[in-house]
């Protein structure tokens, strides 16, 4: 502007940017330059002269406005159970605002008298003038640990259970809840981190005997914040439930679906039925019938079940025990596909040609009745020949179409060519009083390959209506390595014989190409290990961008409603974009996919590490009592400070530490991943076949700790063995010596890569 605004224009646009209210931020809005800022700073002391304004620091705001981010205290919640907060400072003329708390799913509990930082946003029309979002709790968000409790003359220590945290914590007399010595214990930080002496703790929650076999995943499951009850609220909503009827379903009861499942499953969330298909223009084609929980009848949008569905993402899974993301009451009952038990659903039903390739698809929203509850060996053995009395009535017309709609599907995924990687999935099998019986590795049947290909077949079909609709959806997306990993893959490759090309746009193709080159062969298990620390990880987003390891356009998960709330978002989208009810998806959920997508995407991961960190737990608690046995297994990663190796029988990693390899300096090369004896040239690198003895197990962290006794057949030299005598980082002498060979180091690196 080439003149002075006036001051309600000023006034005007201190309301509406509430966040740019500096003399800086209101001369640039108004173009005022030079000497003109002397009559903008004029108007602005006039302003807050009259009472207009406020100035605070550099700032101007309304006196009678709360700004955009404010410190507020928690008051009471009304008769509605909607909780309401009251202004920290307020300089107003007119009564305080009363400002409603919008809380999400994820964020904890609050009560009265408790101080936050929120983010405040102005309303209209409402008893309320305000509502406010939480950032973060005002000196009540403390560090939390896990450890044992070792009781003491002033009270106690803990000691931490987390392999990468050393530091004990200091337990004040009066802060040790009870806690008995060596029991399993829940703490948080009590006053300031100090600079001296060890951090204080107060315990908060006692766990019990921290040995006890089915403490295992509960110790991973405190230790990661995964939620393990259900408010009173959330089940008082799940038992309010009642069965769907029919009312505005497509009946579905006469069709032999069948749900097919692991042995021990704890709910039945899809099933399927195929027949060959009798339209004359698809000639040797098939019919491959999905139909799906339909879980979005009973969590609707903003209720109770809703908001903890979403708060823990997905449900967790361990050896012992499953953490759910909805209650039993659904997730074993009403959304459960029991034998027998008419069931709502959403079905797919989709036809492929006889080549394998789906030639169309259209989604019902039903009422279904599973004529079996089938698992996985007893179809495979009825396939095989073995029929038993369960499976005998359904081989003709259910299960025998199965598999010949699955090897049409084989035919399309071969010229597809998804990943095709080879690692087998542990299984730790547990007795009733949760002690490890055996590790075994699971079998992988034709008709697990055949569930998985529907399922992924279900899955496109959901990705490709809602994108054809316009209807906003969560995909599931998986994006390609990045050029600094496919390289280290390539090095990799290199080293072992092998070659992944150059100078090309990457496909799937391309890898699988190397894994099969590197099948039956010593560098399998190397190639199949280094291409899967190459792909980046899958998450959730709004926004479509492929999905590499399938070799998918388009992909969204729609499957698993009951164990995952990015299928229940699917399937919401469903409802709403073909007009099946008002329980589908609503604006609020269109407007929030981003932060779902972002906070599923961490739960999943958040699931996966408590996962594995139990696995590992348990298999160190196997191998307790085989310490000083003697193992083959393969370096499955190389780190500065050691080498990892899988062990074969059991799949458990252990570490071989640095130190114990012997007296000289070793060389650590990222890119080659392989570690070098400065002074005998002894080299360890991914792939190789080493003998190991268990030298020490720790189940509480899950560690496991070897020492090196050969590789590939070959006994390790005597300056390559651990001597054990070297001590923390090596000495000037060393580190001399090591420079002046860094020539030679550096020569062997470039033999061991070629």
């Amino acid at each position: 502007m080439s003149k002075l605004p006036t001051k309600p224009e000023i006034l005007e646009w201190i309301s509406d940017n509430p966040t740019l209210t500096s003399k800086r931020d209101i001369a640039k809005a108004f173009g005022i330059k030079g000497a003109a800022r002397i009559d903008l700073k004029r108007m602005l002391k006039e302003l807050e002269a009259e009472g207009h304004l406020e100035k605070r620091k550099k700032t101007f705001r309304d006196p009678d406005k709360l700004p955009p981010v404010s410190v507020i205290q928690i008051t009471e919640a009304d008769s509605d159970g909607d909780l309401f907060a009251r202004p920290m400072e307020w300089q107003g003329e007119g009564a305080e605002p009363k400002i409603l708390m919008v809380l999400r799913a994820s964020d904890p509990a609050l009560g009265a008298g408790d101080r936050i930082l929120g983010r405040l946003s102005e309303v209209k029309g409402e008893a309320h003038q305000y509502e406010a979002k939480l950032i973060r709790r005002i000196g009540t968000n403390p560090h939390r640990v896990l450890g044992v409790f070792r009781k003491s003359a002033e009270g106690g220590r803990i000691l931490p259970i987390d392999k990468g945290d050393q530091k004990e914590w200091l337990v004040p007399a009066g802060a040790t809840h009870g806690a008995k010595e060596g029991e399993l214990v829940e703490a948080e930080q009590a006053g300031p981190k100090g600079r001296m002496g060890l951090p204080r703790a107060r315990i908060v929650s006692r766990l019990g005997d921290p040995s006890a076999p089915k403490a295992v995943s509960l110790i991973a499951i405190h230790q990661h914040g995964i939620p393990d009850d259900f408010p009173d609220a959330v089940i008082a909503e799940a038992d309010g439930k009642k069965p769907a009827v029919l009312t505005g379903r497509e009946d579905m009861r006469d069709m032999p679906l069948i749900t097919i499942d692991p042995a021990d499953a704890r709910d039945h969330d899809d099933a399927c039925w195929t027949h060959a298909d009798d339209d004359p223009k698809n000639k040797g084609g098939y019919v491959i019938w999905v139909a799906i929980a339909d879980v979005a009848h009973y969590v609707t949008p903003g209720s109770a079940l809703d908001r903890e569905a979403r708060k823990r993402g997905n449900s967790s899974y361990f050896p012992d025990r499953v953490v759910p993301m909805l209650p039993d009451r659904l997730s074993g009952d009403l959304c459960s596909l029991h034998e027998g038990v008419p069931r709502a659903c959403l079905a797919v039903r989709m036809q492929i040609d006889a080549s394998g390739e789906k030639i169309g698809h259209r989604f019902v929203r039903g009422l279904m009745r599973s004529v079996a509850s089938l698992n996985y060996q007893e179809v495979q053995r009825a396939r095989d020949g073995d029929v038993n009395e369960k499976c005998a009535p359904l081989m003709d017309q259910v299960i025998d179409p199965l598999y010949e709609a699955y090897d049409l599907l084989v035919k399309a995924r071969a010229r597809r060519q998804p990943l095709d990687l080879d690692l087998p999935e542990r299984k730790v099998v547990l007795s009733d009083a949760g002690e490890v019986l055996s590790v075994n590795f699971r079998d992988r049947l034709d008709a697990h390959k055949l569930i998985e290909e529907f399922m992924i077949l279900a899955n496109v079909a959901a990705a490709e209506t809602l994108t054809a609709k316009k209807s906003p959806l969560l995909f599931r997306v998986h994006e390609e390595p990045s050029v600094e990993k496919l390289d280290a893959l390539r090095e990799t490759a290199e080293t072992s014989g092998l070659t992944l090309a150059k100078g090309q746009v990457l496909q799937t193709a391309h890898l699988n190409r190397l894994l099969t080159a590197a099948k039956d062969t010593d560098f399998a298990e190397l190639i199949n290990m280094a291409t899967l620390r190459s792909m980046t990880q899958a998450y959730y987003s709004p926004s479509n961008f492929g999905h590499f390891g399938l070799a998918l356009r388009s992909y969204a998960h729609f499957t698993s409603p009951i164990r995952r709330y990015s299928d229940l978002i699917v399937h919401r989208a469903l409802v709403s974009s073909h007009g099946w009810g008002d329980d589908g998806l609503t604006a609020a959920d269109s407007e929030d996919l981003e932060n779902t997508a972002n906070h599923i995407s961490e739960t999943e991961r958040r699931s996966m590490m408590a996962e594995r960190d139990t696995t590992d737990r348990y298999l160190a608690a196997f191998l307790s009592e085989r310490v000083g046995n003697e193992f083959a297994g393969r370096i499955s990663g190389i780190a500065k400070y050691g080498a990892f190796v899988r062990l074969d029988d059991t799949g458990a990693d252990g570490l071989i530490p640095v130190r114990s390899l012997g007296n000289e300096f070793f060389h650590f090369d990222r890119e080659s991943g392989t570690l070098m004896g400065v002074d005998s040239g002894f080299t360890l690198s991914l792939g190789q076949k080493v003998t190991v003895k268990l030298t020490e197990t720790a189940p509480i962290s899950g560690s496991v700790a070897l020492e090196l006794i050969s590789v590939e057949g070959d006994e390790v030299p005597r300056s390559g063995r651990g001597g054990g005598h070297r001590k923390g980082r090596p000495g000037k002498r060393q580190l001399n010596r090591a420079k002046k060979k860094s020539a030679k180091v550096q020569r062997k690196v470039k033999r061991t890569r070629r």
